[in-house]
């Protein structure tokens, strides 16, 4: 029963959220699809949630060449999109790299919705 109220909360916060910033959202994708470049990079302004899962990763594969990690559920952290390129994972299958990963946040991934994940190995 606190699972589903804590899931219901997430979800009414995530709509909120969704609905406050659905005008910068539209723009976002819109500039998204078309190949240009999000008004908001990866080096600038890090939400607290995606700074707080960068570092996470960043200590659990410090020899990451790329670490990428974008909040794409409006801002209120249910879901994820990471990217990681690391030597860590080379010679490893897909299944492992991710399981790597999910090792690493698996605190994080008990209060997320989803999370889409992209890894690979330098040259890969």
């Amino acid at each position: 029963m606190q699972r589903l109220f804590l899931m219901l909360r997430t979800q009414f916060r995530c709509i909120t959220d969704i609905n406050r910033h659905a005008p910068s959202l539209f723009q976002q994708f819109i500039g998204l699809s078309s190949g240009q470049e999000s008004s908001r990079t990866q080096s600038s302004s890090l939400t607290p949630g995606e700074s707080a899962i960068k570092c996470k990763l960043q200590k659990a594969f410090p020899s990451a060449t790329e670490i990428q990690v974008s909040d794409v559920s409006g801002g209120c952290g249910a879901m994820y999109q990471i990217a990681i390129e690391s030597p860590d994972f080379k010679g490893l299958p897909k299944i492992q790299q991710h399981r790597l990963v999910n090792q690493a946040l698996a605190e994080e991934i008990k209060s997320m919705h989803g999370l889409q994940l992209t890894t690979k190995a330098p040259d890969q």
